[in-house]
């Protein structure tokens, strides 16, 4: 029988390391994402309002003029999360990640503070200026958030933990899905209507400054880059929540402080040199390369276009009426929150990242290509009906079970591939490539979207197949690049990437980690680990050796 909660580790891990501090500190970091969540969903929602676009004379533009808008209203966040992705890793590199977070949380709290402004006299300006400093912040959150969870994960539970960031992501979403649908159907058409979607922001946002303080310790493996050695032990025992004797405690520390040193030694310590080394090693470089692009796959399956416009995705397969759309967007919210969390407790650390993106771009395709067909065929938003046909049924459950096909795979795995694949050295480096590169594609998304349903066809199907062949080209992607990431310790992330054969590298690597640990366990200061270019056979067949020579020894004797 399968154990849904079996945890495949790389060596032997007390019960006690996988205790509520760690699970605290990864969900309190993690609460950044529901801001995130929550903005992707509300935004789009909102502008469909009718006494928003009352307020903002946006009722006499023509088509063309507000997707214009509206993209422009999505884009500016997008492009602060861009810019701010990049001041996240200063943030972090010099502060450290903790005091990195509480800055990007209270940058947030003044930019949504700021939307608020907004009103017919002031026009957009308010909108626009608060959404560009509110992405500031969170673009600096999601390029510290999965770096620190990453950094205090024990590989067993690491992408349970790091996908909790993505739960808060889901969680923010379905709030922001529904929120608007509650208040067209219990707050007449007013500013009032508009303007409370906009200020729930403040909640999730002070929630996360508020947190932040008392549950989340300082990431170990930062403090003993800023030689504040006995810190890093006191953070570690708390959250492992073990003694400084414990052995676990000790190898972790002795693991963490030979990764730093080799850092020093092969990177540098300047504030450019990780820098120098990600973009100076072609090793690192595509890797990062390679990881980076996992975020433009995952837009193009279609998931910001449908979270920033909903309305419009609804209404091209023929779902017509503010309220039904906005309750169609609802469901929409519930599927992909509630897999969400199907993914991250019982999917990605049992069955790994790179076989749960296949099947997603796999599955996702075959979904995006039926509407393509229908819209194609039926042409429905031009042809209107009070009630959706049998073949616009058929439509909305391909669109469900393209949710689903995306909730267990694309959600969050390209945050967790990125966020464990490199050494700690350029670790941050490296995440700040990461977040800068979804919010670049975001940007694209967000903002080409409103012109794709204009120009890509009538209904937008050439829009679905585009999104479809999209998923179709990410197969052979993961396929012949990406090996499996799976429980592989952080340390050892060069040696996995270093495996010529891609498909099986996972495999080897572990079955290595098992036999050092075996070899560490029988001979304890005798053995000596593996260094880059020296393999686990040619330690053993050394030890044999010198074993036999200690025998003849004391047989002469």
């Amino acid at each position: 029988m399968v154990n849904l909660f079996e945890r495949v580790e790389d060596r032997p891990t007390p019960k006690a390391v996988y205790n509520w501090r760690v699970y605290s500190c990864a969900v309190v970091a993690a609460s950044a994402a529901i801001m995130i969540g929550y903005d992707s969903a509300f935004i789009g929602t909102s502008m469909a309002l009718g006494s928003f676009k009352k307020e903002f004379g946006l009722t006499t533009k023509t088509a063309k003029e507000f997707a214009g808008i509206s993209a422009n209203i999505v884009s500016t966040y997008q492009g602060g999360c861009f810019f701010g992705s990049l001041l996240g890793y200063p943030l972090g590199q010099l502060l450290g990640r903790k005091m990195g977070l509480l800055i990007s949380s209270i940058v947030f709290l003044l930019g949504a503070g700021v939307m608020l402004a907004a009103d017919h006299a002031r026009g957009l300006g308010p909108i626009y200026g608060g959404r560009i400093v509110a992405g500031l912040g969170i673009g600096a959150a999601s390029n510290l958030t999965p770096l620190y969870i990453s950094e205090i994960a024990p590989p067993a539970i690491r992408g349970q933990l790091i996908g909790m960031y993505e739960i808060g992501w889901q969680i923010g979403g379905l709030v922001g899905f529904w929120i608007n649908y509650g208040v067209t159907q219990h707050i007449p058409s007013s500013r009032k209507q508009w303007l409370i979607p906009f200020a729930v922001q403040l909640i999730p946002g002070g929630i996360f400054a508020a947190g932040i303080p008392f549950f989340i310790r300082e990431s170990p493996r930062w403090l003993i880059s800023r030689n504040r050695r006995a810190e890093a032990l006191k953070h570690l025992c708390y959250i492992r929540k073990l003694s400084p004797e414990d052995p676990y405690i000790i190898s972790e520390m002795n693991e963490i402080d030979i990764q730093v040193e080799h850092d020093r030694t092969a990177v540098g310590t300047g504030f450019w040199a990780p820098f120098k080394q990600v973009l100076g090693k072609s090793f690192l470089l595509r890797r990062m390369l390679i990881t980076t692009m996992l975020f433009m796959w995952q837009n193009g399956t279609g998931i910001n276009a449908i979270n920033y416009y909903s309305p419009t995705i609804f209404k091209s397969i023929g779902v017509t009426g503010t309220s039904t759309s906005l309750l169609t967007t609802g469901v929409f919210g519930v599927i992909k929150t509630v897999l969400a969390l199907v993914w991250c407790f019982f999917v990605i650390d049992r069955y790994g990242r790179r076989g749960i993106l296949l099947v997603g771009a796999a599955g996702g395709a075959l979904s995006m290509f039926a509407i393509a067909a229908y819209n194609n065929i039926k042409d429905p938003s031009n042809n209107p009906t009070k009630v959706l046909p049998p073949g616009g049924k058929a439509a909305m459950f391909f669109f469900y079970l393209w949710t689903a096909f995306y909730a267990v795979s694309w959600n969050g795995t390209p945050w967790v591939v990125n966020a464990e694949s490199f050494p700690g050295a350029v670790r941050q480096v490296t995440q700040c490539f990461a977040a800068t590169s979804n919010w670049l594609w975001n940007f694209v998304i967000s903002r080409a979207t409103p012109t794709m349903f204009l120009n890509m066809g009538h209904s937008g199907y050439g829009v679905y197949l585009f999104f479809g062949a999209m998923q179709v080209l990410s197969i052979p992607y993961i396929c012949l690049l990406l090996p499996e990431t799976r429980n592989i310790p952080l340390e050892e992330m060069d040696r996995l990437w270093a495996q010529r054969n891609t498909w099986h590298a996972n495999k080897i690597v572990m079955d290595e980690l098992r036999r050092e640990h075996q070899l560490a366990a029988e001979h304890g200061q005798n053995y000596l680990k593996p260094t880059e270019g020296v393999r686990t056979e040619q330690i053993e067949d050394s030890m044999a050796a010198d074993s036999k020579l200690r025998g003849e020894a004391s047989d002469k004797v």
